[in-house]
Formats: C-alpha cells, sequence, structure tokens
C-alpha cells in the first residue's frame, strides 16, 4: 500500500484530492496538510511515500517543503499538483525531484493516470537487484529523451525545458510564445518543437489569421 499525504491550502481542493486518492488501488491517504509546516510535520510523523503537494501554501512554496522533505532524509515521492503555469517553477519542480507536474483544473483520471504511474514505477524498482539499461529507460520513459537520443545540434536540457513548457499550456503553443516562455530564440524553440512533433510527442495545428501564412502551434501528446 502506497502512503499519500495530501497538501492543498484548500480544504475542499484537499478533500477532492483525498477522494481521487481512495479511488485507486493500492494507495491510501494518511494525512492532509493545509500548508507547508503542517505537511512537514504530518511527513515527519506519518512517512508517506508520497506527497501530492501544492505550489502556492500560505506560509511556504511547495517546492521548499520538498527540498526540506529530501533534506531531512525523508524518502518521499512528490506529485505537484497546483495551477503555477511558469516555466521557471516547472524547472524548480523538476530539479527539487518531482515525479510529474499536474496543472489545475483537471480530471479525476488525470490523476489517476499518474498515481498509476507511481505504482509502476516503485514495482519495477523493487523487482530490480540490478538494471539493464533498457530497464532504466523504461523508469525514466517519460522524462525527456537523453542527449544520445537527440539529433546532433540539440541538447536534453533545452529538451527537458521545452517539454516542460508544452505540459504547462495543454492548450497548445507557438514557437514564438514557447521562445518567451523558456528565454530561448524562436529558430531555437521551434527546432526542438519541430522535433517532438516529428517523434510523435506533439501535433501541429494551424491557425488562420488575416493574411500570410498560417501560425503553426505545438500541443503536446501522451503523458
Amino acid at each position: 500500500m502506497t502512503k499519500v499525504l495530501v497538501v492543498d491550502d484548500d480544504f475542499m481542493v484537499a478533500k477532492l484530492h483525498s477522494r481521487y486518492v481512495s479511488t485507486v488501488d493500492g494507495f491510501s491517504v494518511v494525512g492532509v496538510a493545509h500548508s507547508g509546516a503542517e505537511a512537514l510535520r504530518a511527513a515527519g510523523l506519518l512517512r508517506p511515500d508520497l506527497v501530492l503537494l501544492d505550489i502556492f501554501l500560505p506560509d511556504m512554496d511547495g517546492i521548499s517543503v520538498l527540498r526540506e522533505l529530501r533534506g531531512a532524509g525523508l524518502g518521499v515521492d512528490a506529485l505537484f499538483i497546483t495551477a503555477a503555469r511558469d516555466a521557471g517553477m516547472i524547472r524548480s519542480a523538476l530539479r527539487a525531484g518531482a515525479l510529474h507536474y499536474l496543472i489545475k483544473p483537471f480530471n479525476q483520471a488525470a490523476l489517476q493516470e499518474q498515481l498509476r504511474h507511481v505504482a509502476s514505477l516503485r514495482s519495477r524498482l523493487e523487482e530490480l537487484d540490478e538494471a539493464r539499461q533498457e530497464d532504466v529507460d523504461q523508469i525514466f520513459g517519460t522524462r525527456p529523451p537523453g542527449s544520445r537520443e537527440l539529433p546532433k545540434g540539440l541538447a536534453a536540457p533545452t529538451a527537458e525545458l521545452v517539454d516542460g513548457i508544452l505540459r504547462a499550456h495543454p492548450e497548445g503553443l507557438s514557437a514564438t510564445e514557447c521562445a518567451e516562455a523558456g528565454a530561448l530564440s524562436r529558430v531555437s524553440a521551434r527546432r526542438y518543437l519541430e522535433y517532438f512533433a516529428e517523434t510523435g510527442r506533439a501535433e501541429i495545428t494551424l491557425r488562420y489569421g488575416g493574411t500570410g501564412r498560417p501560425e503553426r502551434r505545438y500541443r503536446r501528446l501522451g503523458g
């Protein structure tokens, strides 16, 4: 059984997320917290395996909470559930060790899917004594491709950044908007977006308006 701590400053939202968790086999909510300080105390007492963590808390941000949990030696995983769409925030969450990042609002199925992914990941790791590269590739399969998989001229850190921006804009965006969100050049942003489209990780739609060529917009596919 995977023990879950739900952290959200909104009491009703925390209750809703707890109900979502309770519908997934193998997961149990062991506590709910509504501030960073409450989350740290609860994690110390309850020793959860997974924290559903909001970014915006009344006393400290969720990323700082995760860093303190890790600093205290608690081997807890985190799934961020937040309205924060800023690419810098997504980068910080990844660097802090987040398993995934769900943007509000989302439906019950989206959270259930991520919880099942967590369960699958934990199961694979528990079954392995020594990992082969293909095992590692499966475990990190939802993460951006490593540098060995990228075409010449594309870098893994930038691919991760662009992937995070796409996740933060499920409605899709243009190369110009992606460039602005990630402080990239438009040419560079478009190269990565086109690569994601070519490899089936993004789809392209055309938006027509006025005169001139239609605008190419990119939307992330998959989990």
